[in-house]
């Protein structure tokens, strides 16, 4: 009698410990999408909402205007969460009794470094999960291999015939462990490292939108009367 050899029934006859190791990894899988999805529309948004917020900054309108602009969208991410925490420092520092324009300029980078972790931390979420689904997925699917041919050995053993129609069903139920590994782990693999790219590029805009914000504060900091 041929065995059946389809990929449900494979699956169905499969040890416990395997049927285990196959839904792990089918749930691996299932949470690596979900990320990369929600991390690419996130980055997405991100950098359209910068191009959109740059555009307005160095449009050569009031940097007050700009900001109440930004209040009233609350568009507070990436390039204008940063803006704002400069601005709002700038503000204070302005309206300060005892105003020193290098103890100014430091405080508002200080402001603008914090605002810039933050907004990097909150892309990066998701990047540790990518990386740990990429890395431990093919050792778990090999395991789940290791364990359904240890378990097809026994049960040729112990039904003392070595047929290739006997051992067949337990090596391709093993296999289907590895198989499921590697579709876990590459696209999560592939993900994160074109993700960590993109948070980068992202960063070093965040790090060259600062450096021009101080710039032009600094300049009007040092050209302002000291009270």
């Amino acid at each position: 009698m041929t065995p059946d050899m389809s990929f449900t029934h494979l699956i169905a006859s499969a040890s416990l410990l395997a049927q285990i190791v196959l839904v792990l990894l089918l749930m691996a899988s299932v949470l690596s999408w979900a990320l990369i999805f929600a991390k690419r529309g996130l980055l997405k948004r991100i950098g359209d909402a910068a191009d959109s917020f740059e555009d307005k900054f160095w449009s050569g309108g009031n940097l007050a205007d700009l900001y109440e602009s930004v209040r009233r969208d609350k568009g507070l991410d990436g390039v204008s969460a940063i803006f704002s925490a400069g601005y709002e420092e700038y503000t204070r520092q302005q309206t300060s009794s005892r105003l020193d324009p290098d103890d100014a300029i430091a405080a508002i980078q200080r402001q603008m470094r914090v605002a810039q972790v933050r907004e990097v931390e909150r892309v990066e979420n998701g990047l540790a999960m990518l990386a740990t689904i990429g890395s431990v997925s093919p050792y778990v699917g090999l395991f789940g291999t290791v364990w359904g041919i240890m378990h097809a050995f026994i049960g040729i053993g112990q039904m003392q015939n070595a047929s290739l129609a006997v051992v067949a069903p337990g090596i391709a139920e093993a296999l289907i462990a590895t198989a499921m590994g590697l579709v876990a782990a590459i696209p999560a693999y592939i993900a994160y490292n074109f993700f960590t790219r993109g948070v980068e590029r992202l960063e070093n805009r965040y790090a060259m939108f600062s450096d021009e914000m101080i710039g032009i504060v600094e300049r009007s900091l040092r050209h302002s009367p000291r009270s």
